[in-house]
């Protein structure tokens, strides 16, 4: 608990000193006030984070991390466990959306291993921070021990630190993981106290007879193991996921420099509450890249009162909505940075 404890210690809230200088050049730009809209305010909550007057991304990195589940088992999912592994391959092979959305938007893919239920051959550039092989079915057992948990997030906090040694601009958190929406609306009904009818959504594709054992499965999960609802490494350990609590980590690591962190879809999403309830300072530090077709995202959205930059019906996951909100975000940090002042453009402001 050392590393996670000290992290969030570093956490602090954000410093908005730069605020109405911010708000003054956007205003005074050779344009209408306010007539970029979100473009504007993204631009200024970005230095409000990282008290940068005139900030670049010249280094964006989409963590990706990979995890099994032995809720897997209870035919949760339209696709066997195996292709957790397989995909894993096929991020480090560039053939996935996430590799090549990040390519379009001039990212750095980092893929980890956060308990996958197999090992890997012939994997150099993945980064092996596997805490087991697979979570065990939450059904009648906790997902992992407490220390699993814990080891979990402090895995996450430990990718973002090893890579934030190279410069991280701007960071983004996606997964792969069969099965992993189970979980995720787990979380997310016991955390924010909807219904579990709500906050589940069909994940891969499963059939109306799969969703009704997928609904009454998570249902009898939390009466069973009754979490409490504002303590996120009980949450973790008896209905979460590996690779949720990876991204948990980055989350908390970010926000303790200041580093902006984009949240891809649901399985993000369901990590962001449980960084949540580990320090709320996190909220301010969140862009939401995009509102999921998964029903329980935008309950968690609601929750935290986050507004999201696209939505496009994205259900994959991967980092692949935090890839494309890269591209909006910089759209406003580029009006910032470089658009004319009426002043310096010779322009007539607005009588």
């Amino acid at each position: 608990m050392n590393l996670l404890n000290k992290t969030i210690s570093n956490i602090e809230k954000i410093d908005y000193s730069l605020s109405k200088e911010t708000q003054a050049r956007l205003d005074n730009l050779t344009k209408p006030t306010g007539s970029l809209g979100r473009l504007e305010e993204f631009a200024k909550q970005f230095v409000e984070i990282t008290r940068i007057k005139n900030p670049v991304l010249n280094k964006k990195v989409i963590f990706t991390l990979a995890g099994d589940h032995g809720i897997a088992d209870e035919s949760v999912s339209a696709y066997p466990k195996e292709v957790t592994t397989q995909m894993v391959y096929n991020f480090l092979n560039g053939g996935a959306g996430i590799n090549v959305l990040s390519k379009h938007a001039g990212a750095k893919v980092i893929v980890a291993d956060l308990g996958v239920a197999s090992d890997f051959k012939n994997a150099d550039r993945l980064k092996n921070k596997k805490v087991n092989y697979g979570t065990k079915s939450f059904l009648k057992q906790p997902a992992m021990t407490q220390e699993e948990a814990v080891k979990s997030i402090e895995y996450g906090i430990e990718l973002f630190e090893e890579e934030y040694k190279n410069g991280i601009d701007i960071v983004g958190i996606g997964e792969m993981g069969i099965g992993n929406t189970t979980p995720s609306s787990a979380i997310t009904a016991i955390i924010t106290g909807k219904s579990v009818e709500s906050v589940t959504g069909r994940g891969s594709g499963i059939n109306d007879s799969s969703f009704e054992k997928k609904v009454k499965l998570i249902k009898d999960a939390i009466k069973f193991h009754n979490p409490k609802s504002d303590d996120a490494i009980d949450i973790l350990h008896k209905v979460g996921g590996y690779e949720i609590g990876g991204m948990t980590g980055i989350i908390l690591a970010a926000a303790s420099k200041r580093v902006p962190i984009v949240v891809d879809g649901f399985i993000s999403g369901a990590s962001l509450l449980l960084a949540y309830l580990l320090s709320n300072k996190i909220k301010d530090y969140i862009f939401a890249s995009h509102c999921s077709v998964e029903s329980g995202h935008k309950v968690i959205l609601d929750y935290l009162g986050l507004k999201p930059i696209l939505d496009l019906n994205l259900r994959l996951g991967e980092g692949t909505g935090a890839a494309l909100a890269f591209l909006i975000i910089e759209a406003g940090l580029k009006i910032l940075n470089e658009m004319a002042t009426f002043e310096s453009a010779g322009v007539s402001n607005k009588s």
